[in-house]
């Protein structure tokens, strides 16, 4: 066993040594090696000495720590060619130190600069210190430095003091308690404790309110097990001031291989462990508002995606409530003010059926909620915040199996916040934590920005759809009701922009005229508004008019344009007008797309002729082009509006196309109404960008 105390330096010596050591070394410690000079091995490497050789699992022998490190001399040979120079350095030879350079840089050199290597032996340093030496490897920039570290080269031990960052203890673990036996200047300097302070006791006088526990659990189980151990713990000084302590624990062993000693060697590392942790708050407040502006983004994309109210409500609440919150949901009120919807969302998947079962409760529990109450009345002057759950208060205001789905759920903690539309509160996204302390204020900020924005945007889905069923109601009100006309099987199909709210100028009309001719009409009045609706319902008035009177296909676009454009009727319209006696069919076009018939057998033909510019513009004498075709029995006519085949990734010839195609392959005994759901499944999105209107004619 080790009696005694080190000697400690005069202090002359360690004056020499303070002003040797400039801010360089404390802030820029050196690279260092702890160094076993009768095994020849390096058994220790800071992180600076890491990074000048990195990849090497110690212990190594000292050559090869040295071909890793790519050290040279000023002439350029390598150490390990030399004739033991790197163990000479260590012994302490020459005293004064050896120029030479590493290959690779580390944090305080570059590659291949300069480097002052000094060896310190610690010959006056107890068992099993006394047959190691310390190398340190210090730039040569640093001149006053490196001078005034070779004018104290004679006194090992001060050299030993300047040992960079490193502080080194032995204790005795054949004594009670594993006491510390022998400590160096360093470990001095480093905790503010002397020597006669720490000797004969064990070294958790270091540890402190903050040290955690599981990390001192781990190096005692270590040196139980007598392995090595390396832990960042946080330590105490003698002052009460805490550090990061940077500590492996090595066990020195006999020949025998028992062990005799614990060997620690200690470095301060508070500045990197403070820089890692400023790095990581600044990452975790990146990562956070990187998530804030990704949930704030996915609502605003659902509420514009979804034009489905109930949708977009559920949508909210498993958008918002797993970002969050343990459990929460969005309810919503309708125009009366009594909850009309209500979406439980849970994060935890196992939670997600008692979120269901209480969605599917009656809404006592919720309606009963003072917190919501107030929400919806908009009675608070300060903004939402967290509250802790009044678990007393629930039984008298919830149902046993309520109660106890919402215990299962998690009652901690609740946040409130109010959906705000343009004139009222239309509803609250309710967030509930298990964890009393579980809202950030990153999250109650996210979860007040989610609300202002699912408010508005909740309202005017609201009024969208409200003005889409209005103008869809009143877009239907203005077409026809089909006739039944013997001999024809007619269909026709009408879907309104799912992008818009505004009512369109798309029409279709079938007319049994007197003289038992058919008369077929499809139109597309420009705009999307209450004039062109209303100009379709004039310009479908008007053609029946002049159809009723038994005029040709031609004459009837002729006078509905000389109409339009002496009342102003409307701006710009497409119309085609057909007229079908048993097989024979006229038509004339006024800028509109061309008709399709399909024969019996697939061949599909494009009634492409008597075009004429759109109703309004044109210039036409007594009466439009017009051409003719024939329908025979089995055949299938289909007339349509641009709707149909035009879009923003498909340009009109090429819709066309697809519908001449789609149109051939349709089976010969499909009826009108097959007809049109199969070419609207193929040409027509979920989604359709503009109105669509068909009119599909089988003669049978």
């Amino acid at each position: 066993m080790i009696e005694g105390r080190p000697r400690v330096p005069s202090t002359s010596s360690g004056e020499r040594v303070s002003a040797a050591m400039p801010a360089a070394m404390a802030d820029q410690p050196a690279a260092t090696l702890l160094v076993n000079l009768e095994q020849r091995t390096v058994v220790y490497a800071n992180r600076l000495a890491v990074e000048l050789g990195p990849g090497i699992e110690l212990p190594v022998p000292l050559a090869q720590w040295s071909r890793a490190a790519g050290l040279r001399t000023p002439d350029g040979t390598l150490l390990e060619d030399g004739p033991d120079l790197l163990e000479a350095i260590a012994a302490g030879s020459p005293e004064r130190g050896l120029q030479i350079s590493a290959a690779r840089a580390s944090d305080t050199s570059a590659a291949g600069e300069a480097l002052w290597a000094v060896g310190m032996p610690l010959t006056d340093a107890p068992a099993p210190l006394a047959d190691q030496a310390l190398v340190i490897l210090l730039p040569m920039r640093q001149q006053e430095t490196v001078r005034a570290l070779q004018d104290i080269s004679g006194d090992l031990h001060a050299r030993a003091a300047t040992a960079s960052e490193l502080s080194f203890t032995i204790s005795d673990p054949h004594r009670p308690d594993d006491p510390l036996v022998w400590v160096n200047p360093a470990f001095e300097q480093v905790t503010g404790y002397r020597a006669e302070d720490v000797l004969g006791r064990n070294c958790r006088f270091l540890q402190g309110p903050d040290t955690d526990r599981s990390t001192v659990d781990r190096l005692g189980a270590a040196i139980r097990a007598g392995t090595t151990v390396a832990e960042t713990v946080l330590n105490y000084r003698k002052d009460g001031t805490p550090f990061w302590n940077q500590l492996v624990i090595s066990p020195v062993v006999d020949g025998s291989g028992q062990v005799t000693h614990h060997v620690g060697i200690q470095t301060d590392v508070t500045v990197q462990v403070e820089a890692q942790r400023a790095r990581d708050a600044a990452l975790d407040d990146a990562l956070a508002s990187e998530g804030r502006l990704q949930l704030l983004a996915e609502v605003g994309q659902s509420l514009i995606q979804h034009l489905d109210y109930t949708l977009s409500i559920r949508t909210l609440a498993d958008l918002t409530v797993p970002a969050l919150a343990t459990w929460g949901f969005v309810a919503v009120t309708s125009d009366t003010g009594r909850f009309d919807r209500l979406h439980v969302a849970a994060r935890d998947p196992e939670r997600v059926q008692d979120a269901l079962d209480l969605e599917n409760q009656d809404i006592s529990w919720l309606t009963r909620s003072p917190s919501v109450a107030a929400a919806l009345a908009g009675t608070p002057s300060h903004g939402p915040r967290p509250f802790a759950v009044d678990i007393d208060g629930l039984p008298s205001r919830t149902t046993p199996e309520q109660l106890t789905l919402l215990g299962r759920l998690g009652l901690g903690s609740a946040l409130v916040v109010p959906l705000r539309a343009r004139d009222r509160v239309l509803g609250v996204l309710c967030l509930v934590h298990a964890d009393p302390d579980g809202f950030t204020a990153q999250d109650v900020a996210t979860a007040i920005e989610v609300g202002q924005q699912a408010g508005l945007g909740l309202d005017n889905l609201r009024l969208y759809l409200r003005e889409r069923d209005a103008a869809v109601t009143l877009q239907r009100s203005l077409l026809p009701t089909l006739p039944d006309i013997p001999g024809l099987d007619v269909d026709a199909t009408y879907l309104p922009a799912a992008r818009r709210a505004e009512v369109g100028g798309d029409w279709f009309d079938v007319l049994p005229l007197p003289d038992g001719v058919t008369g077929l009409a499809v139109g597309d009045v420009v705009g999307h508004d209450l004039r062109a609706a209303a100009s379709m319902g004039q310009l479908r008035s008007v053609l029946r008019s002049y159809a009723w009177s038994g005029e040709s296909a031609g004459r009837v676009v002729s006078r509905l344009d000389e109409l339009v454009r002496g009342l102003d009727m409307a701006d710009i319209a497409t119309c085609i007008y057909l007229r079908l006696d048993r097989d024979r069919l006229s038509y004339s076009r006024a800028g509109h797309p061309p008709a399709l018939l399909r024969l019996p057998g697939g061949e599909v033909r494009s009634l492409d002729g008597a075009l004429t510019t759109p109703v309004g513009v044109s210039t036409l004498g007594d009466a439009a082009p017009e051409a003719e075709a024939e329908l025979p029995h089995g055949g299938v006519l289909v007339v349509y509006t641009d709707g149909l085949v035009e879009r923003r990734d498909r340009p009109l010839r090429a819709g066309i196309a697809a519908l001449t195609q789609a149109l051939s392959r349709v089976p010969d005994g499909a009826s009108a109404a097959q007809v049109g759901e199969r070419l609207i499944s193929t040409l027509v999105s979920e989604s359709p960008e503009d109105d669509v209107c068909l009119l599909v004619v089988r003669r049978t």
